[in-house]
């Protein structure tokens, strides 16, 4: 895996050239591509032809005019870079890198080449002469030959630099990858957990109900399981589906309530009020159900003559907004539950976990008694 990944990355490298100038972050900021690298090798070779001028001028006695040595520095400096800018890429599409020392001698030995050739060939093109004229003097063919080596190792040892650098780049992109798919894995399986915390409880209670009529009210028992099956056959479906509606997330409500309904009686009233406009609007699934089922469970179950249960989804200044309203005990008066709020704490992670800070959950004690829970999302 590992010589893969490192395969994966030299194989990018190979595709995207390096150029010397791209050791300066500034550089980096512009996308590779031939006519970007001709201008930074025009730029590369400048600033070398300056820098060697501003050597010649501190510690040079040759007495020439700055201005020409200036002007015949850039001109030969600009010539050598690109004759090296073309060797260096006849050697891209020759040969591979995959070769490693095969690739780096064809680079130093292109490179000292054509800086061996490109001073006698720039004096030629300036002053008109024949190019073997500049061989003339005694030490000609050291002074080429150590200025030949220089460069090639110079250029190369750069041009190694930044690779290594583009593989890094490469490598470290491929691990913020990994690690970004990872958390998505991990985010996704704590939903699915989450949701399939949000009211077990009920299936058990609806299934002792249904056991318990069976004998002294047949009908009664027949009506539950068959609203039981409606809602699990809502529910699986939500549970599994990556997207969901308003009209689907108030239909499995309904097929909650129609369950309670049964065994409540008259004890429970609900209805819903919505805008034509809001049902089809996008929602995470299962996020109205633990509303209606904390309300059932904190609200109108504990009290005796029971209550209703009010149901609303509206646009509200950009956000849908979607509130579940009982006419129970309310927020004081309310007992304690075994494990109350683990339904509203894992809907406030799930919030936070599918839509970030933009959406949120209201719990608002009603003046006439009873709770509204209030889910806030952005659109």
């Amino acid at each position: 895996m590992i010589t893969a990944d490192k395969a994966q990355a030299g194989r990018a490298t190979e595709r995207v050239r390096t150029h010397p100038l791209e050791l300066l972050p500034v550089f980096r900021r512009w996308p590779s591509s031939p006519a970007r690298n001709l201008v930074y090798t025009a730029i590369w070779s400048s600033l070398i032809a300056v820098a060697l001028t501003v050597l010649q001028a501190v510690f040079g006695r040759s007495g020439v005019p700055l201005g020409r040595v200036l002007f015949f520095t850039l001109a030969i400096s600009n010539l050598i870079g690109f004759l090296i800018h073309g060797a260096l890429q006849l050697i891209e599409y020759s040969v591979r890198r995959e070769h490693g020392w095969l690739f780096r001698a064809a680079q130093l030995l292109a490179v000292g080449a054509v800086s061996v050739i490109g001073i006698p060939l720039g004096n030629a093109l300036l002053l008109g002469r024949h190019p073997l004229h500049f061989f003339r003097y005694s030490d000609a063919w050291s002074i080429l030959l150590a200025f030949g080596i220089l460069t090639a190792v110079l250029m190369v040892l750069v041009l190694a630099a930044g690779e290594r650098r583009m593989r890094r780049e490469a490598e470290a992109a491929r691990q913020q990858e990994q690690i970004a798919a990872a958390g998505k894995l991990v985010a996704e399986a704590r939903l699915r957990a989450l949701q399939a915390q949000i009211e077990p409880h009920f299936l058990y209670n609806t299934l002792a109900n249904v056991v318990s009529l069976i004998d002294t009210q047949p009908a009664k028992a027949r009506r539950m399981l068959e609203r039981f099956i409606d809602y699990l056959r809502a529910s699986l479906a939500a549970s599994r589906a990556e997207h969901a509606t308003v009209g689907s997330e108030l239909d499995l409500a309904g097929a909650y309530l129609d369950v309670l309904g049964v065994r409540m009686g008259e004890r429970l009233r609900w209805r819903f009020e919505l805008e034509p406009a809001a049902r089809a609007l996008p929602i995470p699934p299962m996020l109205l159900q633990p509303l209606v089922e904390n309300a059932i469970m904190h609200g109108i179950e504990p009290k005796l003559e029971g209550g209703e249960i009010v149901v609303c989804a509206r646009v509200e200044d950009g956000l849908l907004c979607v509130e579940v309203r009982d006419s129970g005990l309310g927020l004081r008066m309310a007992p304690p539950r075994p494990g109350g709020g683990v339904g509203l704490s894992n809907l406030r992670e799930r919030l936070r976990q599918l839509s970030g800070p933009g959406a949120r959950l209201e719990l608002i004690e009603n003046p006439t008694g009873g709770v509204t829970s209030r889910l806030l999302l952005p659109l």
